[in-house]
C-alpha cells in the first residue's frame, strides 16, 4: 500500500494544503520548526486516529480555528481507498470511502504506518510504559481484534483495581474478576510473545546490515510467564491468590500484562544501560524495520514508513547502509534538515519537497501513480 495524496485543513501550521507522494522514496527537507514533523504527524493521525505526541486533539487545530480535517487517498490492492478524519467540538468523525466508521478498531487496520522519530529513543531509554504503548499501537494495526481485546483487559483491570480500593473483600467474587483478567492476560501475552519472536527473526540481520555488528536481539520480559505454567488457569489463579493480601494492602493489582516489558541486547549487553546513543537509535530502527517483514507476511502488503530526522547521531556510513536497505517495494516519507545526507542516486529517484513556514514546494520528482 502507499499514500497517493493527503489534504490538510487547519492542521497544526497548515491552513489548507494538498500534497501528492510517490510510491517509493519521498524526501521533505527544510529548516527546523517549519512543519516537517507536522506533515508526518498528519499521516500518522490519518492512519491511527491519534497523534504520536503526548498532546490532545485540540492542540492539533491551527491557532484561532475550531476544527481540523485530514483526508487521504490510499492505494491498496490496485484500488483507491479514501480516508477522512474530522475533529471539532471535541468530537471526532472517521470515514472510509465516505461511510462513517463508529469503531476505531474497524478503522485503524486500514492504513498501516511505521514511524521513527527522535522521541522514539524513549522506547529503549524510557520506562516500561513506553514499550508497552509501542506494542499496543503496532499490534492494533496488525490485528483489529487486539485493540478490542486490550480495551476489554483494561476494563477488567479497572474493575479489579476499583474493587481493591473499595476494601470490601469477598474472595469468591474477587476470584471471578481475577479469572476474567487471567483470560485476557493469557491472550494478550500470547500475541505479544509471538510478535517479539517474529521481530527477532529479522532484527538481527537488519542491525547487522546497518552497523556490521552481529548478535542483536530483543528479549520479552513478561510480568508473569504464563507459558511456564502451561497456560493452566488453575495454577495461574493460585499464583494470583498468593498476592491477594498484598494487593489489598498496596491498593493495586500485582500481576498482569499491564506490567510487561522488553529489552534490547547486543552480545548479551543491555543497550538501555550500556549502549551509545547511536546504538540505541539503530536498535529502535531495527525494531521498526523488522515490522515491515511482519506486515508483508501477515497482511500481504507493505506499510508506509515515516522517518523523521533519522540521520542525526548516525555516522555517514550507517546512513548509506540504512538508505540502501530501503527499496522501491515500500513507500518511505523522510524528513531531513539537509539533502547532503543522501546519495545522488537516491535523490535522482526520489520525490523531493522543500518546506518553508508551512508552505510546501516540490523540487524534483514526478508523481507516480
Amino acid at each position: 500500500m502507499y499514500l497517493k495524496r493527503i489534504k490538510l485543513i487547519n492542521f497544526r501550521n497548515y491552513k489548507n494544503i494538498k500534497v501528492s507522494f510517490v510510491k517509493g522514496i519521498n524526501i521533505i527537507h527544510g529548516f527546523n520548526a517549519q512543519g516537517k514533523t507536522n506533515l508526518l504527524e498528519s499521516i500518522y493521525v490519518l492512519a491511527l486516529t491519534n497523534t504520536f505526541r503526548n498532546i490532545t486533539d485540540n492542540e492539533l487545530i491551527t491557532h484561532n480555528k475550531s476544527f481540523f480535517s485530514v483526508e487521504g487517498v490510499l492505494k491498496k490492492e490496485k484500488l483507491d481507498t479514501n480516508l477522512s478524519i474530522f475533529y471539532g467540538n471535541s468530537k471526532k468523525k472517521l470515514l472510509i470511502d465516505g461511510s462513517e466508521i463508529n469503531k476505531v478498531s474497524n478503522y485503524i487496520s486500514t492504513m498501516n504506518t511505521i514511524l521513527f522519530n527522535p522521541d522514539d529513543l524513549d522506547i529503549i531509554k524510557g520506562p516500561p510504559i513506553n514499550r508497552r504503548k509501542f506494542l499496543n499501537v503496532e499490534l492494533s494495526q496488525l490485528y483489529s481484534n487486539y485493540y478490542i481485546l486490550l480495551n476489554e483487559y483494561e476494563n477488567v483491570l479497572k474493575m479489579r483495581n476499583d474493587y481493591i480500593k473499595n476494601q470490601k473483600y469477598d474472595k469468591n467474587y474477587f476470584d471471578i474478576i481475577t479469572s476474567f483478567l487471567i483470560d485476557k492476560d493469557i491472550m494478550i501475552y500470547k500475541i505479544r510473545k509471538k510478535f517479539i519472536n517474529k521481530i527477532n527473526k529479522y532484527c538481527e540481520d537488519i542491525f547487522y546490515n546497518i552497523t556490521g555488528i552481529h548478535n542483536f536481539n530483543i528479549k520479552y520480559k513478561p510480568n508473569l510467564d504464563y507459558e511456564k505454567y502451561n497456560y493452566d488457569k488453575t495454577e495461574i489463579l493460585n499464583v494470583f491468590q498468593e498476592k491477594y493480601e498484598s494487593e489489598f494492602k498496596f491498593l493495586t493489582s500485582f500481576y498482569g500484562v499491564h506490567k510487561d516489558d522488553f529489552e534490547f541486547y547486543l552480545d548479551n549487553i543491555n543497550l538501555k544501560t550500556f549502549g551509545s546513543q547511536g546504538q540505541q537509535k539503530i536498535s529502535v530502527l531495527a525494531l521498526k524495520l523488522s515490522e515491515i517483514e511482519i506486515f508483508k507476511s501477515f497482511k500481504n502488503s507493505t506499510p508506509i514508513l515515516l522517518l523523521d530526522d533519522v540521520f542525526s547521531e548516525i555516522d555517514e556510513i550507517k546512513n548509506i547502509n540504512l538508505l540502501n536497505y530501503l527499496n522501491n517495494d515500500i513507500q518511505v516519507i523522510i524528513t531531513t534538515v539537509s539533502l547532503n545526507n543522501f546519495d545522488k542516486s537516491i535523490l535522482k529517484c526520489a520525490k523531493v519537497f522543500k518546506i518553508d513556514n508551512g508552505k510546501i514546494k516540490m523540487q524534483r520528482g514526478e508523481i507516480n501513480e
